[in-house]
């Protein structure tokens, strides 16, 4: 397989096959149901009875049994047909992804797939910023040879599965129904088990997991759209999750994916709590989408999944074409059902707060459940999870993929892009913004935050004076534990009754042991407080919120005037209004 072949491949000529051998299946099975209802059915039920009734009746059951037989063979053709067209067409697509890449870059791709670029002018080569063209030629030089490699292995497979039928008609095997009872109990088998089966041409030419949102981004795009609408249907979980798909397609795939991820635990006995909470929670998010059913703006259900407490992302309008988007992470105590209640609430608060500051312009506003939240509503394996930065790490990393995916399918010029994180869910911002390459954000904005895990604003990325905080005074997560009110066990107590109880008795001395010995007074859980002056960041104006754990998620409920100003000044920055933000002294 060469660049050129594949390049002008026309695998529509197979998908045009595919459909004749379809229509002769379907023509040969009603010829077979004649034959069954008019000769041999009229003859068993004739009354006939004898030596020579005995031998005509066996002699037609084996006529009805071939044709049975070749009806299942011809009903198989067709699939492989297909198969084997959408996955040199899904080849073909890559291929042609990355040679726009190398044109673009000023790349030449020779007909064997290798790359070749100009030497480096010398201004390139005393510029530490220029591209790196070596870099960039291998990894062009991978893209394509994986585009041929696949193309030639799914030509081969598709040759060898067509050689079988051919063999089949030659030496008789396709008319026996032995034979074909058991190619289709194992075609069966293969549909249900995973692994079990023939291998999946087409889920093997989708683009590794591993591969960046951009490239994703560009193979969906180079796909003709009745192929796109095959994949969406034929493997809504892979591609409504995936980064970099575009936000419409997403939304189509997941809203499939949510109804059968429903009937399937719908129909199970016996589930565990956390699959009863999942059922809960997708029920929940269907009802938030017919409840937003032809409202403005339009909801996209962006993330949906059952892994571990279950997944899942709202957008109150389209990201691909606003021009500024916000995503918001959640923390402590989040489930998924929060996704169709109280957290969209605050999507779309937050979207109609930053529309009517600044209706020039057009916004995108996402609730985010990418990972497990701490959670402490109770004695359980859950509960020290909130003084542990594993599932923030985790979050992060998931959450820097989806930004980088809202990058990749933005139309136009790049959107004004704002990650905000509450709770825990800033902690999980604040690794996302650390780890290498960072996010793709412009500003972060930081509210009822225990830390980010770094000292300075600085830290994450976007520049200390794009870092946004905002901390209620009687916000007790933004302030816990903080080493000049308590050291060591002590703070055990103050912990469980913060977070209802149960969990300060049993964390008290696991929680004191962590912090014992430090005595910076804006030390918090998690690095620095992000509300003081050490940090560096805007602290914003919030009412200082109720007496107690509610005025941690008072933030959203603060508008304008007497009961603060903190929704306001979110959707100022969201609306990349940062000047107009009305700020509050450091602590």
């Amino acid at each position: 397989m060469d660049v050129p072949t594949l390049r002008d491949a026309d695998p529509d000529r197979l998908f045009t096959a595919a459909d004749a051998y379809a229509s002769l299946a379907a023509e040969f099975s009603g010829h077979a149901d004649t034959w069954r209802g008019g000769v041999d059915g009229r003859v068993s039920a004739s009354g006939w009875t004898g030596t020579a009734a005995d031998g005509a009746r066996q002699s037609l059951a084996r006529t009805t049994g071939k044709l049975t037989a070749a009806h299942l063979e011809l009903a198989r053709i067709a699939p492989v047909l297909r198969e084997g067209a959408e996955a040199f067409l899904l080849a073909r697509s890559k291929l042609r992804a990355a040679l726009a890449d190398a044109a673009a870059h000023g790349f030449t791709v020779a007909d064997d797939g290798g790359v070749s670029w100009p030497p480096p002018t010398a201004a390139e080569r005393h510029d530490p910023d220029a591209p790196d063209r070596s870099r960039q030629g291998t990894e062009l030089r991978d893209r394509i040879a994986d585009a041929l490699t696949e193309a030639a292995h799914a030509d081969q497979v598709t040759a060898r599965r067509l050689r079988q039928y051919t063999e089949d008609a030659r030496t008789g095997a396709g008319l026996d129904p032995a034979t074909a009872a058991m190619r289709l109990n194992s075609a069966v088998l293969g549909a249900v088990v995973p692994f079990g089966g023939p291998e999946d041409l087409v889920h093997a030419g989708m683009p590794g997991q591993d591969a960046p949102p951009t490239e994703v981004n560009a193979w969906w795009k180079a796909l003709p759209p009745e192929e796109q609408q095959r994949l969406l249907r034929a493997y809504p979980a892979e591609l409504g999750n995936r980064d970099g798909i575009p936000t419409p397609a997403r939304d189509q795939a997941n809203r499939i994916n949510l109804d059968r991820m429903v009937a399937d635990l719908s129909s199970r006995q016996d589930l565990s709590e956390w699959d009863a909470k999942k059922l809960e929670g997708f029920r929940a998010i269907q009802g938030r989408l017919r409840e937003e059913q032809g409202k403005q703006p339009p909801v996209y259900l962006m993330v949906i999944g059952d892994q571990g407490q279950g997944r899942a992302a709202l957008s109150y309008g389209n990201p691909d074409t606003a021009d500024d988007v916000v995503a918001y992470v959640p923390g402590l105590n989040t489930e998924v059902k929060n996704m169709g209640g109280g957290d969209a609430n605050r999507a779309r608060d937050l979207w109609q707060t930053a529309h009517d500051l600044d209706p020039s312009r057009s916004t995108a506003s996402i609730a985010w459940l990418g990972y497990d939240t701490p959670q402490v509503k109770g004695i359980g394996s859950d509960m020290f999870a909130v003084a542990d930065d594993e599932r923030a790490k985790q979050g992060g990393e998931a959450y820097q993929g989806f930004l980088q995916g809202l990058r990749a399918s933005h139309e136009g010029e790049p959107a004004h892009l704002t990650a905000l994180g509450h709770s825990y869910g800033s902690f999980t911002v604040g690794q996302a913004a650390q780890r290498p390459g960072g996010i793709p954000a412009d500003d972060i904005v930081l509210v009822g935050s225990p830390g980010t895990g770094a000292q300075r604003a600085s830290q994450l990325g976007v520049g200390a004076d794009h870092v946004w905080v905002g901390a209620a005074e009687h916000d007790p997560v933004s302030h816990l534990p903080s080493h000049d009110e308590a050291k060591g066990i002590g703070i055990g107590a103050g912990i469980g009754g913060l977070l209802a109880g149960p969990l300060g008795a049993a964390a008290g001395g696991f929680i004191g042991d962590k912090i014992a010995g430090h005595d910076d007074p804006h030390e918090l859980w998690f690095g620095q407080d992000p509300a003081s002056s050490g940090f560096g960041a805007h602290r914003f104006d919030v009412a200082d919120g109720p007496l107690g754990f509610d005025s941690h998620s008072d933030y959203w409920n603060q508008g304008d005037g007497r009961d603060g100003h903190s929704l306001r000044n979110m959707g100022l920055i969201v609306s990349g209004h940062g000047d107009r933000v009305s700020g509050q002294e450091y602590r």
